[in-house]
């Protein structure tokens, strides 16, 4: 198989965690590396005996024995969601999954203090609300940015500092949102990281780096490119990288590559507000997702049809892809009245391709604006793979049919040279 980077070409949800669940069962590999994002991730993963879980921090492959976690510097890490993730792992009989993982010491900690200010700042947006996840992504990234002392995971190995940033980013909070949530003493969530420290491997850069050689490592991705911090539609974006930009830098420091692979679904969906072209809210009574429904901070589940230019566009902006996985075919076997969008009507004008360009967030809401108005241009969806093939210009080289890894149909992935999309 190979090293292996999946990413989700749309606004998340794609499935992401089954089709790593099966590369990694299938595979096989030997360990997992998430490369952006933290505990808001939601990637649902539905094992062959019945078992669900909703990974987060926890690569989507721990269903399988042996299977490592590793959390990249990348990654914002929440010991106390971690926590209780590892307990409903266990609840589900996997006993080792704090065994398996590992945590690179510099990665950013998000703490009760971001979680509270974060959901105090989309409280106060109103109805104008980003459709945040309520989990402190946000804030915990833009805390490290502008802190040098903001807290991080080998701090929990250095009880004095760890409880003073603790207390520093508790402090920060209480003036920012004097009118707030309760939160925590700093010396309570000090005890509590201080113990994720003793029980997990906290390790440095070159662990990842021997990983890499001990067999195929997936790099699994969250959210989705449409979210992305710098290509997605501000600001109904994500404070994180969703591309393969971070996966890349880490194999590229350790003088590895991998194989690139988008996630798509059959049809169009997204959690929460935003731009959404093809939404139709038919489908959306028709379609209820299981494992998504409308959550108090991110806003209710919305479908919609194909959307081939904003899938393009993605493509576009994470730089192409070796292969794509397209999820939920089971679905749009079963309804021969979902549909394709080949290009929009925008300001009187057929546009079949949005433009990337730099990081420039004026220009992202610029882009975003116009998309609040579009219309899309229709044709039937007829045989999905191929129809998804033909308007990417990408092979589709996993087809998945159900939740499970049984429903997986994997084809042959050839090399980027052969696919000439790189």
């Amino acid at each position: 198989m190979g090293h292996v980077i999946v990413v989700d070409l749309g606004f998340g949800d794609a499935g992401k965690g089954t089709v790593v669940d099966h590369l990694c069962s299938a595979g096989p590999a030997a360990a997992v590396v998430r490369f952006n994002g933290g505990a808001q991730a939601a990637h649902n993963v539905v094992a062959a005996d019945g078992r669900h879980h909703t990974f987060a921090q926890f690569g989507s492959g721990t269903f399988t024995p042996g299977v490592r976690t590793h959390l990249s510097r990348f990654m914002l890490v929440d010991p106390l969601a971690l926590a209780a993730e590892a307990d409903h792992l266990r609840a589900l009989g996997v006993r080792d999954a704090l065994d398996r993982l590992t945590a690179d010491r510099d990665a950013p900690l998000t703490t009760p203090y971001h979680r509270a200010a974060n959901r105090a700042r989309e409280s106060a947006r109103g109805a104008a609300r980003h459709g945040s996840c309520g989990m402190g992504i946000g804030e915990t990234a833009s805390y490290a940015l502008a802190h040098d002392d903001a807290p991080r995971v080998g701090d929990c190995l250095s009880p004095a500092r760890l409880r003073r940033r603790l207390a520093a980013v508790r402090d920060w909070y209480r003036d920012t949102f004097p009118d707030g949530e309760d939160v925590p003493d700093a010396g309570v969530c000090a005890d509590a990281f201080t113990a994720f420290g003793e029980r997990v491997g906290i390790v440095d850069a070159g662990h990842l780096h021997g990983l890499l050689r001990t067999g195929n490592v997936v790099f699994e991705g969250a959210q989705g490119v449409l979210l992305d911090e710098w290509h997605g539609f501000h600001p109904y974006t994500t404070w994180s990288t969703s591309t393969f930009a971070n996966a890349e830098a880490l194999l590229a420091e350790a003088g590895e590559s991998a194989t690139r692979l988008g996630v798509l679904r059959a049809y169009a969906t997204r959690h929460g507000p935003g731009p959404f072209v093809t939404e139709d809210p038919a489908l959306t009574a028709d379609l209820p997702d299981p494992h998504n429904g409308t959550g108090r901070w991110q806003g209710a589940f919305r479908v919609g049809h194909l959307d081939a230019v904003a899938l393009r566009y993605a493509l576009e902006a994470a730089g192409g892809v070796d292969g794509l996985a397209v999820t939920h075919l089971d679905v749009a076997g079963a309804r021969p009245d979902l549909r394709v969008c080949r290009a929009y009507d925008m300001d009187g004008e057929r546009v079949g391709r949005l433009e990337t360009g730099p990081p420039d967030l004026d220009r992202q809401a610029g882009l975003t604006r116009r998309l609040f108005t579009a219309r899309p241009v229709y044709a039937p969806l007829g045989r999905p793979v191929e129809t998804i093939e033909d308007a990417l210009r990408a092979p589709v080289v996993l087809r998945s049919y159900g939740p499970t890894s049984a429903g997986k149909r994997t084809g042959h992935l050839r090399t980027p040279i052969d696919l000439g999309v790189r």
